[in-house]
């Protein structure tokens, strides 16, 4: 077994997270200076040599902007310290859900992103949960995409039999069927359509959920809009027990308030963005995601397997 000689550092979005990953390898989180001049100019120093050393830097890239800016400094510093390789590990990758251009004169921002890290001198990026999986085509460099399944699914099966897995749209049926196949549950899918950005209207449900608990999936939430109408139109159809398997709680604006007077029955959500525990209703349950990502570094130092991880989320 090859010894651990890596060095894990953290930027500042949840540097929570990354010390439960440090921890669950067994090494202590790299020493890195985070100023920041008056002006609110980032400054980026290394306390210790990394000469030749492999890194991997934790930074999720949720807003603000600076938390993005915040990892292309650091990737920098690394390059030109002269760290062998650099692995940006972005738990939540930023800016993703502009993947292509479905109108015209609006940028792909995601596609920007990808440029921007490979540009700043990752030689390696490892994320969970992409918005849209072919993101991963956006980069030149080798890339390590983990899935939250593997996190939430059994939590759930202590929670409730006779489930139905339902996806909020097409886009998120990969994503359900992987729920789906781990906990033996048939598949639904809610067809929407959105006539603006956070805001979608229920057109049809394809399946049914009449009589049977639900768990509804989805890679993020943002102002919870989508996720509420998804749940009343499934009670309207008999759903029972509504439960959620978010991985990245964005929760932004009226997000908190729209779930605590939902009927949803217990949302779980990953820490891939940190969050204030003492803000959030019983209702949801946060659970690490520190397990996959220390194992999945660990994997990638020793030139092993990631995808074995995942045998079940494939096809």
């Amino acid at each position: 077994m090859n010894p651990i000689n890596f060095k894990i550092f953290s930027g500042s979005s949840n540097l929570s997270l990354a010390e439960k990953i440090a921890s669950k390898i067994g090494i202590p989180l790299g020493s890195v200076a985070l100023k920041r001049f008056s002006d609110g100019e980032i400054w980026v120093k290394y306390r210790e040599n990394i000469r030749g050393s492999e890194i991997f830097i934790v930074q999720s890239t949720n807003p603000p902007a600076e938390n993005l800016m915040e990892l292309l400094i650091m990737v920098d510093a690394a390059r030109r310290a002269s760290a062998k390789k650099i692995t940006a590990v972005i738990p939540y990758f930023g800016y993703s859900r502009q993947d292509r251009k479905d109108q015209p004169r609006v940028a792909i921002t995601s596609k920007l992103i990808a440029n921007l890290i490979t540009k700043a001198g990752a030689d390696r990026v490892m994320t969970m949960d992409l918005h849209a999986a072919q993101i991963q085509g956006f980069f030149d460099i080798p890339f390590d995409h983990l899935y939250g399944s593997t996190i939430f699914s059994s939590k759930f099966t202590n929670e409730k039999d006779d489930i139905v897995v339902v996806s909020p749209d097409v886009g998120g049926i990969k994503m359900a069927r992987s729920y789906a196949k781990r906990l033996n549950a048939s598949l639904v899918v809610i067809d929407k359509r959105r006539p603006k950005p956070n805001f979608t209207e229920v057109v049809n449900i394809i399946g049914s959920v009449e009589g049977k608990n639900v768990l509804l999936v989805d890679d993020l939430i943002d102002t919870a809009g989508t996720f509420v109408n998804a749940i009343a139109a499934l009670k309207e159809k008999g759903a029972k027990d509504i439960y959620g398997a978010v991985t990245h709680p964005l929760l932004s604006g009226p997000a908190i308030e729209r779930l605590r007077d939902s009927e949803l029955k217990t949302l779980f959500v990953s820490d891939t963005i940190a969050l204030d525990p003492n803000i959030l209703p019983e209702k949801i349950s946060i659970f690490s995601a520190a397990d996959l990502f220390a194992e999945a570094i660990k994997r990638t130092y020793k030139n092993e397997s990631i995808s074995s991880l995942f045998d079940i989320d494939k096809g």
